[in-house]
């Protein structure tokens, strides 16, 4: 089997090539915006390729499934990157839809976010619960998850759609973990911390996340969270953060209960519909934060 994987070059797209290259082959589709070369895995052929330009459709004619994870990667800049969401997320993802109709791909799996469900959410949140997105990157995601079952019904494409909590990991040069060790290396005495530190969320490392994903892959159902079963706060995180660099900083905080307009400031998924499956993560949210805060304090 072929697969292709938009974003491959990506924090998760490039983990999920390397997990899926020993027995298939992988066309990894990347802009190389943010997504880097030296992450995707010896092996794997690479189309250097920006979704939002016409013209993919050739590249898939032998692709049997498409892993549409390209994306704007920030995802705490609304209002200012909302063009950027609009182009990348929402024109993105049409282009790929149209381009796997044209080559005739008969499977496609999307990464959305937790963030399509917006603050007002019953936690844990289940699948069926209404979407409600409160910023611009969840108002695009929840569009790209209506386009893809669109496109699944009038054309006859199978559809996978998995809801991803916070995915971390030691490869990935942005989020909480990423900005608190940096922080801390450049000033070990204070810790600025956005927000009020309260806000409490789902954590993931990103091994768990690829086996989800491909179990989500394997099922007969269409959309599925995948998460934690808890959640830590930001306080937690810069405690552990701030543990395993052997630091007692001083906490500073910028106010308010969201990080940045549009933050979700609690977040946890129901993820019993993907166990059934068979799959469960291996890690809390804390063992998650603490093992990737090792990986960013090895790369410095």
């Amino acid at each position: 089997m072929k697969i292709g994987i938009t974003g491959g070059a990506g924090f998760i797209g490039s983990t999920l090539a390397e997990e899926l290259k020993d027995e298939h082959e992988i066309l990894v589709i990347d802009n190389f915006s943010s997504g880097r070369e030296e992450n995707v895995p010896e092996g794997v052929e690479i189309l250097e390729f920006d979704i939002k330009e016409e013209g993919l459709a050739e590249y898939l004619e032998d692709v049997n499934t498409v892993f549409h994870f390209a994306a704007n990667p920030k995802v705490n800049t609304f209002p200012d990157d909302r063009e950027k969401d609009f182009n990348e997320n929402f024109v993105g993802t049409k282009n790929v839809l149209d381009a796997c109709v044209d080559a005739d791909v008969g499977d496609i799996v999307f990464a959305s976010s937790s963030v399509v469900y917006g603050e007002e959410a019953e936690i844990p949140t289940p699948e069926d619960h209404r979407l409600d997105p409160i910023s611009m990157y969840g108002a695009t995601k929840a569009g790209d998850e209506h386009m893809v079952q669109v496109y699944g019904q009038t054309f006859g494409i199978d559809t996978t759609i998995v809801r991803l909590a916070n995915i971390i990991g030691g490869k990935n040069p942005k989020g909480v973990i990423y900005d608190f060790v940096h922080k801390l290396d450049e000033n070990p005495e204070e810790l600025t911390i956005l927000g009020n530190g309260k806000q409490r969320k789902s954590y993931i490392y990103i091994d768990d996340t690829v086996r989800g994903i491909l179990e989500a892959w394997k099922s007969d159902k269409s959309v599925f969270n995948i998460g934690s079963e808890d959640s830590i706060d930001v306080d937690g995180i810069a405690d552990i953060v701030a543990d395993e660099m052997g630091l007692t900083p001083e906490f500073s905080y910028t106010g308010g209960e969201k990080g940045w307009t549009g933050d979700v400031p609690e977040m946890r998924l129901d993820i019993e519909k993907l166990k059934s499956e068979g799959w469960e993560p291996e890690r809390n949210s804390a063992e998650s934060v603490r093992r990737t805060a090792r990986e960013v304090i090895e790369r410095l």
